[in-house]
């Protein structure tokens, strides 16, 4: 079982699309761009809608943080800052609003982890900001 404080978290880079995300994530919270236009949760962050590509842009709303294990591997091999850390889990984790984001799964039982398993989100420091990742519900 790998624990949030474990993997390597590194610090973003932020750009003018996914800056509020960032921002958000440092204070312990999710945020999710929204289409104005078709209100369709978007993921990855960028400045339009790839839905509707409506005119009125998109604004930043607050998600759950909940959602549910989509796919996922098991890493028995990492590299770099990764490779003392193994066994890890990488994941798609599907949210409540919709989106499926690329993460970890923190905090679980790899031998009973399965697809469908609710899991919330846990912020992990790094550098200026946190890291989401997702643990056991």
């Amino acid at each position: 079982m790998t624990t949030v404080a474990e993997l390597p978290a590194f610090g973003p880079d932020p750009t003018p699309e996914d800056a509020p995300f960032w921002e958000a994530a440092a204070e312990d919270r999710l945020v999710l761009p929204r289409c104005r236009g078709c209100a369709t949760f978007i993921w990855y962050p960028r400045s339009f809608c790839p839905q509707c590509h409506s005119p009125k842009g998109v604004e930043w709303v607050p998600a759950s943080g909940r959602g549910t294990v989509y796919s996922f591997t098991v890493s028995h091999r990492g590299m770099g800052p990764y490779s003392e850390h193994a066994p890890y889990v990488v994941a798609y984790v599907e949210l409540e609003e919709g989106p499926r984001v690329l993460t970890n799964i923190v905090g679980a039982d790899l031998d009973t982890l399965g697809i469908g398993d609710p899991v919330t989100i846990v912020f992990q420091p790094a550098g200026q900001s946190k890291v989401p990742r997702f643990g056991p519900a």
